[in-house]
């Protein structure tokens, strides 16, 4: 019989399962800089591939980050979780070299729907964009199967 793990230990294992199959995160060279139950950081450097024809970030992409945070966020709770809508509003343009973070966390969770925000800042502090996603979980899916959670809190 295994010893439950912590909820800050479930969100660890659960991101370690996540990024070995997220091609897409690692892909654009971001990197997971903590998670916990309803939280995640994750930062993003833009590269010129990533420019858009005004040479500044594509929109597209700086949404991406933030999915990826509002994803590890809404996940670590080990119950399969998708995203059912998201909204981001991108209030200052991201330049190549700027070096973008994307902190998610909860804002409500009950059931099987949550909602979650996630701000993009670049390094100098400077908001980039405001990200709000719906998340839906699976019933009876977990992200990584046999990982039981203790009821200690972190």
């Amino acid at each position: 019989m295994s010893t439950p793990l912590s909820p800050q230990a479930v969100a660890e294992a659960v991101r370690d399962a996540m990024v070995r199959e997220d091609h897409a995160s690692k892909g654009l060279g971001m990197e997971i800089l903590a998670v916990g139950p309803g939280r995640a950081t994750i930062r993003m450097t833009v590269r010129q591939d990533m420019l858009n024809g005004f040479a500044i970030c594509h929109g597209g992409l700086i949404t991406t980050l933030a999915d990826s945070a509002f994803a590890f966020a809404c996940n670590a709770y080990n119950e399969l979780t998708v995203a059912s809508g998201i909204t981001i509003d991108i209030v200052a343009p991201a330049r190549q070299g700027d070096v973008l973070t994307a902190v998610a966390h909860e804002v409500s969770l009950a059931g099987r729907t949550g909602v979650y925000d996630v701000n993009v800042r670049n390094q100098r502090d400077e908001l980039v964009a405001v990200f709000r996603g719906k998340s839906y979980r699976i019933k009876g899916k977990p992200v990584v199967p046999g990982l039981t959670a203790g009821a200690a809190q972190e």
